[in-house]
């Protein structure tokens, strides 16, 4: 087939995503600087310009900004921290009480029938932004993975980030 020329495929475009493959949108010193991490940042946003759901004393969960599937949460420390073994004991007890409260907000809002939950240490693990650990909260249904992601390198989302976060936050309790 020739450019341009109709193949009866639809298309899915998300240029939004380019940002993010290229790392065009990195901050000069990179994202693991406490100057240029998002994680530092988000918190001094408003929720509703920042994807945040609820604030703890010393954790918060924030929707991330590229979902693996629609509520995928991440829960954050405040400080600016690359490393498990480096959270106080406070600032653990409080990432996991974050994480059993994420799991039953979504639970309640949307049915998720599973959890991938974990984090990502280190660049060579996989953390696209090491220097502030984040936990994910990934909710899964049956049927979730199909071919979109594999073939098509798109992942549909049902909701617009805005809306979810709005949702979440509802259903967080006080």
């Amino acid at each position: 087939m020739g450019t341009g020329v109709p193949d009866e495929l639809d298309r899915l475009w998300t240029p939004h995503r380019m940002a993010y493959v290229t790392g065009s949108d990195a901050p000069a010193g990179g994202y693991d600087e406490p100057d240029g991490c998002p994680f530092c940042r988000a918190p001094k946003l408003s929720d509703d310009r920042s994807l945040v759901v609820a604030r703890g004393e010393l954790v918060y969960a924030v929707l991330n900004l590229y979902p693996y599937n629609a509520g995928h949460l991440m829960i954050c420390p405040y400080r600016h921290v690359a490393d498990y073994t480096s959270l106080e004991p406070a600032e653990t007890a409080e990432l996991a009480a974050f994480t059993q409260t994420a799991m039953r907000v979504i639970r309640q809002v949307s049915s998720a029938q599973g959890f991938n939950i974990g984090m990502n240490q280190g660049a060579v693990a996989g953390a696209g932004i090491a220097g502030h650990l984040h936990q994910h909260v990934v909710p899964r249904w049956g049927g979730d993975t199909n071919f979109m992601p594999v073939i098509g390198r798109t992942k549909t989302l049902p909701q617009l980030l805005g809306e979810t976060r709005a949702v979440l936050a509802k259903a967080w309790p006080e």
